[in-house]
């Protein structure tokens, strides 16, 4: 009796809600009361990618009197990061986060799921997305976006969903992975079509308040950028937290990317061999799930905090489960909870994060094994009207 008390105590809206914001909201409030000083320094690059792009200044040379690191986002985050740079940094930084979190929220809301699978996505996700909040992460934002992405293309306003992919893309590459959706549209010229509207909007938008030449300067900078960023993250023990760089780490120190990326867009690709089930929801999802994981595990500049991306993938894959769910799948989302959310933090044995978790890249473990279960779910699953009903609006 309890038990089942305690249970929907836990999925309850107001609990889950509270959760979500307030565990964001400590982590990031801790370093705006411990003083100006101690405030993440990705806050200071988003910053002034706002300032350097008024003021026409290169977005991706060294600025060690703001930041202590380089800016690797396109110049139209400028107007995403805008109304948080002008405002006071302790103000801006919390209200950055907030919004973020609010966002990403309000994605998976609108999923086409039942109120209590949403729910339980939004509970499982919160203490990633606290890990996400702690560094102050540009991260939700995408993971929204690419749910946007996949939402508007199910409500057929293809339009909107282009929108979703171009502004992803433009401001961290990542968004780009939206147009995995494709085949899901009945409007596909369109969707095509709308992508590149935007595409041209979004690339000119930044002159509007710079200049066409010192924008058309930066997206060469931005390229010679992240290919330089690709050779550092290799190489750093915080960066490369992928199934390239465990196996580098682990074993094959001087493993070419290609030998794990390419194995890994083929077995995409091949998720998308069942064109009859391109309408069945289930499958869709699927895809969802496998689109929101695929660019962390398989990226050379995925950290830590990047996973919130991945986890939201994780969390789609289990609510859409076969029912009843086996014991295997909820043993994979344990482990997943517990390696891949858990151990960033105090809960998890400091030994074994510092001894194995980090410098072996074991936090993209259990989502890798996921996201395989969810490519053999796409192959061979045999979806039911009883799973259909278990995941319908």
């Amino acid at each position: 009796m309890f038990i089942n008390k305690l249970a929907k105590f836990l999925i309850s809206k107001p609990f889950v809600i509270a959760l979500w914001f307030g565990l964001s909201l400590f982590a990031v409030g801790k370093s705006v009361v411990l003083g100006h000083s101690h405030i993440h320094n990705n806050y200071f690059v988003y910053k002034y990618n706002f300032y350097h792009v008024i003021h026409q200044q290169n977005l991706y040379a060294y600025y060690p009197e703001h930041y202590f690191d380089l800016n690797h986002y396109g110049p139209v985050f400028a107007y995403i990061i805008g109304p948080f740079a002008l405002m006071p940094d302790a103000l801006g930084v919390v209200l950055w986060v907030m919004f973020t979190a609010w966002l990403l929220l309000f994605a998976i809301q609108k999923l086409p799921v039942k109120n209590s699978h949403y729910l339980l996505i939004v509970l499982l996700c919160a203490h990633e997305l606290m890990t996400s909040a702690a560094n102050v992460q540009i991260n939700p934002l995408i993971a929204a976006l690419i749910l946007f992405s996949f939402i508007f293309i199910k409500k057929e306003q293809d339009f909107w969903a282009a929108l979703m992919i171009a502004l992803g893309t433009f401001i961290k590459l990542y968004g780009i992975v939206g147009l995995a959706f494709f085949f899901f549209s009945n409007n596909k010229l369109k969707l095509v079509g709308s992508f590149l509207f935007w595409s041209a909007v979004l690339f000119v938008l930044p002159m509007l308040i710079s200049s066409p030449k010192f924008i058309i300067q930066t997206y060469h900078d931005w390229y010679v950028d992240l290919q330089g960023k690709n050779l550092t993250n290799i190489a750093s023990t915080r960066e490369d937290v992928s199934v390239m760089g465990m196996v580098r780490k682990i074993a094959f120190h001087d493993l070419s990317n290609l030998v794990v990326l390419l194995p890994g867009v083929v077995l995409f690709a091949l998720s998308y061999l069942r064109f009859k089930l391109f309408s069945n929801l289930n499958y869709q999802l699927l895809i969802l799930a496998s689109t929101l994981i695929f660019p962390v595990i398989f990226s050379t500049g995925s950290e830590s905090p990047t996973y919130i991306i991945a986890f939201v993938g994780v969390a789609i894959w289990f609510i859409n489960c076969e029912r009843p769910v086996s014991k295997f799948d909820i043993g994979l989302l344990v482990f997943a909870f517990i390696l891949t959310s858990l151990s960033p933090s105090d809960l998890f044995p400091r030994y074994l994060k510092d001894n194995y978790v980090m410098p072996y890249a074991l936090k993209a473990l259990p989502c890798f094994v996921i996201w395989l279960k969810i490519i053999y779910e796409a192959l061979f699953r045999k979806f039911t009207n009883k799973d259909i009903i278990a995941v319908s609006a």
